[in-house]
């Protein structure tokens, strides 16, 4: 593979737009641009989540996300393509019945937190919400593929039950809701 970037910065977005993997500039502000960097933010956030210390199987699986993640934003920056799999979402699918058949029956609402990690898990999960209501804002007529909006979706799924998981391996209860809880 050759360079990518011989240069950091180019000075082509100081009015306001960005340049698109297809050569078009759109502004800044473009939902298709907005959804871009939600998906950066939150494959920065796995990056942190995977600082932490993680079973192995879980963090070979997060390498995976983050190469998906990357690939969904080449996705947006290149609109009309599909850059994510179906098989990508039956992974997602896959690793979620694996590590919530682990899990005892939720019956309450749980908070976020725990141990760190869990807690990190829990940030990227509410973030990945947001990724997933981004791509459905992106209506610039190439809409964002069924694949990649379904990946997302069960995404943070995964982190939810990632979260669990992380504390249970770590001797961690899940922080029950508790609605009439004193102030």
């Amino acid at each position: 593979m050759g360079k990518r970037l011989s240069k950091i910065y180019t000075r082509t977005g100081d009015e306001g737009t960005t340049g698109l993997g297809d050569g078009t500039r759109v502004p800044k502000t473009s939902p298709r641009v907005e959804a871009m960097g939600q998906v950066d933010e939150l494959n920065s956030l796995i990056g942190l989540m995977m600082t932490e210390t993680l079973p192995t199987e879980i963090h070979q699986f997060l390498t995976v996300v983050q190469h998906t993640l990357f690939d969904l934003g080449g996705e947006l920056s290149l609109p009309g393509h599909t850059l994510v799999s179906v098989d990508r979402v039956e992974a997602v699918e896959n690793m979620l019945d694996e590590l919530n058949g682990a899990l005892a029956p939720l019956e309450e609402f749980i908070l976020p937190g725990g141990t760190r990690a869990a807690a990190l898990c829990h940030v990227a999960r509410s973030t990945c919400r947001r990724v997933e209501r981004a791509l459905f804002a992106v209506d610039d007529g190439h809409a964002v593929s069924d694949a990649s909006r379904q990946y997302v979706n069960r995404l943070s799924d995964l982190l939810f039950v990632m979260a669990r998981s992380l504390n249970q391996s770590a001797g961690e209860p899940d922080i029950l809701w508790q609605h009439d809880k004193p102030s």
